[in-house]
């Protein structure tokens, strides 16, 4: 689990999902566009909710791992969704067929 410290408060969720709403960040704010997302995110009591968000080029996030042996929060298809954000904002580079990057040295000037 990692706590997402934001706006002042924090927030207890998945590592994945932790790792994947800083990606996104990163790349919104690259693009200086912004987003609202829903993630999931333990109380106190233990219950799951869905909390929102506002991610933007001045948004200040940490992702900081907790000790502790409540279950991790998953949400696979939510960190898939995310990660295809952050690739569609961004310029990746080609791949060849066996996944290695397709560029030329004159790609590089």
């Amino acid at each position: 689990m990692k706590a997402i410290h934001y706006a002042g408060g924090e927030l207890l969720t998945g590592d994945d999902i932790a790792d994947a709403v800083v990606h996104y960040a990163e790349a919104l704010a690259r693009k200086n566009t912004s987003a609202a997302v829903e993630i999931p995110s333990r109380l106190a009591d233990g219950s799951i909710v869905q909390v929102s968000l506002l991610l933007g080029p001045a948004s200040q996030l940490v992702a900081i791992p907790q000790p502790g042996d409540a279950e991790e929060i998953t949400d696979a298809e939510l960190v898939g969704a995310f990660n295809t954000q952050a690739a569609r904002l961004g310029d990746p580079a080609p791949l060849t067929s066996d996944g290695t990057p397709d560029f030329h040295e004159d790609d590089l000037q």
